[in-house]
């Protein structure tokens, strides 16, 4: 345990973050796991309807510095292509 009142602000900082982290990324992830059951089970109208509130919630993540710009962009392209694969 840090003794240094600035380490122990660091710390309760990081915890924080951590937190606020995990639950912007469980909503990304669940997000797109719920588009990808739409894709997957080839529902056209729903996957459709799921992709744009998706590609929203993955810039969003991006945008907090969740997860990095490139990588919010490959996971929108994937998405985007797998929708358009339906029809």
């Amino acid at each position: 345990m840090a003794n240094i009142k600035s380490a122990q602000k660091r710390i309760r900082q990081n915890e924080k973050e951590r937190e606020r982290n995990r639950a912007i990324r469980t909503k990304m992830r669940n997000a797109i796991r719920k588009l990808r059951s739409a894709v997957e089970g080839e529902d056209s109208k729903q996957a459709q309807e799921l992709l744009v509130p998706t590609l929203s919630i993955i810039d969003v993540t991006a945008r907090k510095g969740v997860i990095h710009a490139n990588t919010a962009a490959r996971y929108k392209s994937r998405l985007a292509r797998a929708v358009a694969a339906l029809g």
